[in-house]
């Protein structure tokens, strides 16, 4: 993922509500928004490492894995799409699992990682150094950079999400895909400065990235309820932002799971 705006134990009925875009080279091969036949992971899934962008678990699982933009730093390490399998089929709950990563994290190639159960929510990094951050309710925003970075499109994402919230919508969806479509670009001079220089940071500072060979390639919004169902919606994207179809998965609460709402 590329940019990610998510309100956590914020909405009277999602636990989780998070909308995201992948931007990825157009050539590198991947399998849409499917539930795994050899891991109990539902996601999209790279084809080349093997791994995933953003998936979740019918148990209440979620993690979402972004790189790190920074020329200088050479991409070396394990694949960071591994991150995201290894937690979400994994047996420790997200307090263990990011305890546990500290120790390895320098080992992959540099990522930021969200990780969320039933009950807390993590960030991770290994940029400049390992470290996790326990994330606190509310609204959130994640893109190439440290987590909650104000770069304009990041804080763009998190107000349209918060006015998503402040309407009342539970499961109208449409507004936060609008806003993940947004090719708007941000003004040079609030740009962010990671080393590509100016005609290439305008590019990638909208939402929705339109390119021959790199762009957007999936929209994505998910939500968990406090009662364990949830659904996921992607909306895939070819080269110059064409359109190439829609999936929506749903899951039903586990049985011995309580309904629990805010308020």
């Amino acid at each position: 993922m590329c940019l990610i705006a998510f309100a956590w134990q914020a909405h009277p009925r999602w636990r989780l509500l998070l909308a995201g875009n992948r931007d990825e080279y157009h050539a590198r091969p991947s399998a849409a928004l499917a539930r795994w036949d050899d891991l109990p992971i539902v996601g999209g899934r790279d084809l080349e490492a093997g791994g995933t962008w953003l998936g979740v678990t019918e148990a209440g699982r979620c993690c979402v894995v972004t790189n790190v933009r920074d020329p200088r730093d050479p991409q070396q390490g394990t694949s960071r799409g591994l991150l995201a399998t290894d937690y979400l089929a994994g047996a420790n709950d997200a307090s263990a699992h990011a305890q546990a990563l500290l120790a390895a994290a320098s080992a992959y190639r540099p990522f930021n990682l969200l990780t969320f159960d039933e009950e807390h929510g993590f960030y991770l990094g290994n940029r400049p150094s390992a470290r996790a951050q326990w994330i606190a309710p509310g609204v959130h925003g994640l893109s190439n950079a440290d987590f909650n970075t104000p770069w304009p499109k990041t804080k763009a994402l998190m107000r349209r999400l918060q006015a998503w919230l402040d309407a009342g919508h539970e499961v109208d969806f449409a507004p936060l895909f609008r806003a993940l479509a947004n090719e708007q670009h941000a003004p040079d001079e609030l740009l962010p400065d990671t080393g590509v220089g100016v005609e290439l940071e305008r590019w990638l500072s909208s939402a929705f990235i339109r390119g021959e060979q790199y762009g957007t390639r999936a929209c994505t919004v998910v939500a968990i309820g406090y009662d364990g169902r949830g659904m996921i919606v992607e909306r895939r994207f070819g080269p110059n932002g064409r359109f190439e179809g829609e999936s929506e998965l749903s899951w039903q609460a586990p049985s011995d799971l309580p309904m629990r709402r805010l308020g």
